[in-house]
């Protein structure tokens, strides 16, 4: 004898009480925006559609880059005192260091005339495509608080990432991919912080495709297909998935993570149809991998994240995140003792970026989608202890920003004559921040999400719109 028999409905609530997660965009996104009370439309017209955001961490040196500064050859060996953040936070005092020319020659390109060292020859071509803000300064001055800060606008709280913020404040536009995409992320210096949610509706994470160390032609979303079942057979039990669903949400009416689980089936489901194809870089053409370096050492690897990047984009993913680093608290870029070390990184992430930049210019897709090249923070114009390599320098540094309608061919700011301070129309990462937001018809003031008794925002109470650096 049975003691106690369920009903239909309490059979159904017990057992979709066990039910998991996945990546979540699509309907879950609409869903909870609209739970959240968030607009579901852009504040203003937008100049840009997406965000494809190359993020090389450990911090690119501007000084032997994109910031041409004739007085470090002038002065180059002498030993000088400079007013270092980082050295006052560990000793009190600024630091004594030996100035250090550029390694790589600097020369003007293109029509514009900006300034590029060849350590950059092949985007150094896309001169008088881009932005280059040469005042950028920032917060944190070691890589896990300022890469948090550049991703979150925070460099210790826990606060959602801006393509968190970004597909809150205007959704997807492909129902059957995410909305929100980082490209073989870190498990360093924030982590899964850096394309977290935080107190966002859990629709908005960004979906991590491989991961810092894995080759990217491993790379891809885990247990698309089920080749233990065939289509028919994976339909029932989709129907079957979402009926237990649909039941537990009638009985739980505006319970946000429940439909945030809930429709992640409903994306999962639309996924095993669509990204393989949107992955797939075979139905590129020779010519177009030869234009990002795939086939070829060194650049296979980042070229092939490009591509990946190029075809989200084209599928309509708001935000994606291509990034370069290792999973190490010192990542790539960061070298305080062997600066030529920079044009290992260089050759990598060179041919792959100018060949998305061509690609997409070719195909129509940049006036609509922000490219936008940068790290946490840049280098010291000096020689740390005295040796070969750069110190960290969040006081002043360089940042690209193509296509989304930024200023082509276009220099912005400047910093001090040795390149260690913003010192001329300076942005803050703040600014960067409310700019790139402001080109996606999103007013950063407005976009805000009340926790804890308090409106947040991406740009905290900061921040202002760079409006000179606009088309």
């Amino acid at each position: 004898m049975i003691p106690h028999a369920l009903s239909r409905r309490e059979a159904l609530q017990q057992l979709a009480c066990g039910f998991g997660y996945l990546a979540f965009a699509g309907m879950a996104a609409q869903a909870a925006a609209r739970s959240a009370g968030r607009p579901t439309s852009p504040h203003h017209t937008p100049r840009a559609k997406r965000v494809i955001f190359l993020f090389m961490g450990g911090g690119v040196s501007h000084l032997d880059s994109f910031d041409y500064k004739p007085a470090l050859y002038t002065h180059d060996g002498k030993m000088m005192e400079f007013l270092d953040q980082r050295a006052i936070a560990k000793t009190g005092m600024g630091a004594t260091g030996r100035v250090m020319k550029p390694l790589w020659e600097f020369k003007q390109r293109g029509q514009s005339g900006r300034w590029v060292s060849e350590l950059f020859p092949h985007i150094a071509r896309h001169a008088d495509d881009y932005c280059v803000v040469r005042s950028m300064h920032t917060e944190g001055v070691a890589h896990g608080p300022a890469t948090l800060f550049l991703h979150t606008g925070s460099t210790n709280t826990i606060r959602p990432s801006m393509g968190s913020w970004v597909t809150y404040g205007l959704g997807t536009e492909n129902e059957n991919l995410p909305a929100f995409v980082t490209l073989s992320p870190t498990l360093a210096n924030g982590g899964p912080r850096n394309y977290g949610n935080a107190f966002l509706p859990s629709v908005f994470q960004g979906t991590a495709i491989g991961r810092a160390g894995q080759k990217a032609v491993e790379a891809g979303l885990r247990n698309v297909g089920n080749p233990a079942r065939d289509a028919a057979a994976q339909q029932r039990h989709f129907e079957l998935v979402r009926a237990l669903n649909a039941e537990q949400l009638r009985a739980r009416p505006g319970d946000t993570e429940l439909e945030a689980v809930a429709s992640s089936y409903e994306l999962a489901w639309r996924l095993q149809n669509h990204a393989p194809d949107a992955l797939d870089l075979s139905k590129e053409s020779a010519a177009t991998k030869a234009l990002y370096g795939i086939g070829e050492e060194p650049t296979d690897d980042y070229g092939r994240q490009c591509l990946m990047a190029r075809r989200l984009a084209e599928a309509g993913v708001r935000y994606i995140q291509v990034n370069y680093s290792d999973n190490t608290n010192n990542p790539a870029w960061d070298q305080h003792s062997n600066m030529p070390k920079h044009l290992d990184h260089a050759v990598r992430v060179d041919k792959p970026v100018a060949g998305l930049l061509t690609d997409l210019k070719s195909r129509g897709l940049l006036d609509d989608t922000i490219v936008w090249f940068g790290s946490e923070f840049g280098r010291t114009p000096y020689a740390e202890k005295n040796g070969t390599g750069r110190d960290h320098n969040p006081t002043g540094f360089s940042v690209l920003l193509a296509g989304g309608g930024f200023k082509p061919g276009f220099a912005y700011g400047e910093t001090d004559e040795f390149g260690h301070f913003a010192i001329g129309n300076k942005v803050h990462m703040h600014d960067l921040h409310a700019t790139i937001l402001h080109q996606l018809g999103l007013d950063h003031e407005r976009l805000t999400f009340r926790h804890d008794g308090r409106d947040y925002r991406l740009t905290d109470v900061h921040g202002h719109v760079v409006r000179d650096i606009l088309a």
